[in-house]
């Protein structure tokens, strides 16, 4: 049965793509273009918060913005080639339109990359919002009105919550099951999201 109205928020890094290669590959080119050290492999670890705020863990506060320049500078040079969309993503934003809902994205990731990496695979999104982080991801649910939010980190679901939507956790990020007390469903990967979608009754 069509949902008329139903939006469903996507966090894109480590739930819609695979995106460690692409940010491995741009935290080295970065840390060797402006000689400075960076531990890529700690940073990946971590993901989830915005870059500013987990490149300032590594390095002084006065380099912090130089490197996130430069990285999204040379991001679609080294990242967009090698990061790979992740299983049942596709499918999953092809069950939310058949359901006749619509996907927006929601990520703490840029704009100008995040529509790349949308673009780059011709994905049914209708918006991607960019540079959202606890709050900011929970406002853009707020003013889509998502029904829905599914992320990889224990922060995307609260941010669900806190917009009154229900929180899809997937753990094909760095978090566990575990992690994720709070969501409403734990899915191993978007490959049971469609399969949990047709489920609801609403």
């Amino acid at each position: 049965m069509p949902h008329t109205g139903l939006v469903v928020g996507f966090d894109l890094d480590m739930t819609l793509f695979d995106t460690r290669p692409a940010i491995a590959a741009t935290l080295a080119a970065a840390a060797a273009e402006l000689r400075v050290g960076f531990d890529v492999d700690l940073f990946l670890k971590e993901l989830g918060p915005p870059l500013d705020m987990l490149v300032g863990r590594q390095l002084p506060a006065e380099r912090v913005d130089a490197f996130v320049a430069k990285y999204r500078e040379i991001y679609h040079l080294h990242g967009l080639p090698v990061t790979v969309l992740l299983p049942g993503a596709r499918e999953s934003l092809a069950s939310v339109a058949a359901a006749g809902g619509t996907s927006i994205v929601i990520t703490g990731k840029n704009d100008r990359d995040a529509g790349l990496h949308v673009d780059a695979e011709r994905l049914e999104v209708t918006h991607v919002i960019g540079f959202a982080w606890a709050e900011g991801k929970t406002a853009a649910l707020r003013k889509h009105g998502a029904r829905v939010y599914v992320g990889d980190h224990p922060a995307d679901v609260a941010a669900a919550r806190a917009a009154d939507a229900l929180a899809v956790a997937v753990t094909t990020g760095s978090h566990g099951p575990d992690s994720f007390g709070d969501a409403d469903v734990v899915l191993s990967s978007l490959s049971e999201f469609p399969e949990w979608l047709a489920s609801r009754t609403w």
